[in-house]
């Protein structure tokens, strides 16, 4: 069974190679961010949402590790599957790269939520999540 529960396609922009014309390692974490963004917006609790409502998501850790490398023109499928941990909420993340079916990126991120400066278990995002909750 598939355990993610989130899926976005995203094109390799040819800004984001190094000199050695692959992806420089720091747009990974921007793909992460922005399929996690894509994944709140989608559930119905927009960044935007948040801010209005106080919740400040911050990562408190990550781990990645990269498998093989995306050039320019290529195409990755970004997907996500999350759990809650106490008051952390932890996506693990997969890319993969779409035409090939290679393994490009694992990583597991680990937010907190803040609520008035304090960590929350921030009840509003879990009750948005709960279906895809693992």
């Amino acid at each position: 069974m598939e355990k993610y529960v989130y899926s976005i396609d995203i094109k390799v922009r040819d800004y984001e190679l190094d000199a050695e014309g692959i992806v420089n390692n720091a747009n990974y974490l921007h793909y992460l961010e922005y399929t996690r963004h894509c994944f709140c917006e989608d559930c119905g609790f927009s960044f935007k949402r948040m801010g209005e409502e106080g919740i400040v998501p911050v990562m408190s850790h990550i781990e990645a590790d990269f498998k093989t490398p995306l050039r320019s023109g290529d195409t990755m499928t970004s997907k996500l599957w999350l759990e809650m941990k106490g008051v952390r909420m932890i996506f693990h993340q997969h890319i993969i790269n779409k035409s090939t079916g290679d393994d490009v990126f694992h990583a597991s991120a680990t937010i907190v939520c803040l609520e008035n400066g304090r960590i929350s278990r921030c009840e509003k995002l879990k009750e948005a999540f709960k279906e895809y909750l693992r």
